[in-house]
């Protein structure tokens, strides 16, 4: 039952990478856009996310309850020595929600929108680099583990490990994935003239996401980060990797012919490809600190707790997944390829 468990931890993982980074990357996109083109990212972002924009935090609190039930070493690790990074994302994403809804369903338009047009923006920005960030202080190598409090300094335990070049080169790549996600799927949302435009934007954050993959990349070799080296040295990682690569022929030529259904597999690939990537090349040691790795499999919650969670996430799973997959398909978010003339596929 452990593995179903470690299932559900690293599927509600993909899909909160997958669907809430398209999220945050639709604010990114339309911060980066002119002025021309947010108002029509706007209408465009409004009528997709809509009616699931909530949904895509469920596999979110899903991966939380896992870590917090079946994992709590991993969970203490996270929430104490990253409670400021996580708070910042807190605040991020409550705010980005409220300026979602308030920017449609204020009862007064006026000079008030363009406030909440700047920070829904601007949350959906620094959001996904906090999160990245967070990741990147679990990988650095950076955490002080310490019972005594006194002996170190706050800035040692709480700022300096995920305050650095590190950490913000992750926070900033994975927010250049997500504006890649938003604009691969979008394309798929619109025709036309519209769909040229996010045809363009996919092109571009696509080249930003591979230079700021190996930016990532070199300043951590160069640096002899113990996680980017058994990275590089990771014949499954890199073959994944490789692939994902690969993939971005066939997506360039999807996104230039502007297939809404194969562009989105491409992308929905290589997000599973980097993900699969990253957590192979160091399972199951997936915190690193200063004085060595913690192993996510040590110090489990007993049996009895694991088969209780594994078969919660089972039943919960065969309830949620299929209502999520009808309220999308319902609301033309889930492409299913037609034989009609001209359609796309």
């Amino acid at each position: 039952m452990l593995y179903v468990v470690l299932f559900f931890t690293f599927f509600s993982l993909f899909l909160y990478v997958l669907l809430g980074g398209a999220d945050f990357g639709a604010g990114i996109v339309e911060l980066f856009s002119s002025r021309e083109d947010r108002k029509l990212n706007r209408d465009t972002v409004y009528k997709v996310m809509g009616p699931v924009w909530e949904a895509n935090h469920i596999w979110l609190i899903i991966l939380i309850v896992i870590l917090w039930i079946a994992f709590p070493v991993y969970f203490n690790i996270i929430i104490i020595y990253l409670h400021i990074p996580l708070t910042l994302v807190l605040l991020g994403i409550t705010m980005r929600g409220v300026a979602f809804i308030f920017r449609h369903y204020d009862a007064v338009v006026g000079a008030s929108q363009i406030w909440y047009n700047r920070m829904f923006r601007i949350s959906s920005l620094i959001t996904p680099i906090f999160l990245g960030m967070c990741f990147g202080t679990l990988i650095s190598g950076e955490i002080i583990i310490t019972e005594d409090f006194a002996e170190v300094s706050f800035a040692d335990i709480f700022m300096k490990p995920w305050f650095n070049i590190f950490t913000f080169l992750t926070g900033l790549f994975y927010a250049a994935l997500c504006a890649f996600l938003a604009s691969t799927l979008l394309i798929g949302e619109t025709s036309g003239e519209i769909r040229k435009i996010y045809s363009k934007k996919s092109a571009i954050y696509t080249i930003v996401v591979v230079l700021m993959g190996g930016l990532l990349l070199a300043y951590g070799f160069w640096n002899d980060m113990v996680f980017i080296k058994e990275f590089l040295s990771n014949g499954y990682s890199l073959s994944a990797v490789s692939l994902s690569a690969l993939l971005l022929l066939p997506l360039w030529k999807a996104i230039k012919e502007q297939h809404s259904v194969l562009t989105r597999f491409y992308a929905g690939s290589q997000i599973l490809l980097v993900i699969f990537a990253a957590v192979n090349s160091h399972f199951p040691d997936l915190i690193i600190t200063s004085t060595g790795d913690v192993n996510m499999m040590d110090e489990t919650a007993p049996d009895s707790v694991i088969q209780v969670l594994g078969i919660s996430l089972i039943i919960g799973g065969g309830i949620i997944l299929p209502g999520l997959f009808h309220l999308m398909k319902s609301f033309n978010m889930i492409k299913i390829p037609g034989k009609t003339p001209g359609q796309d596929v």
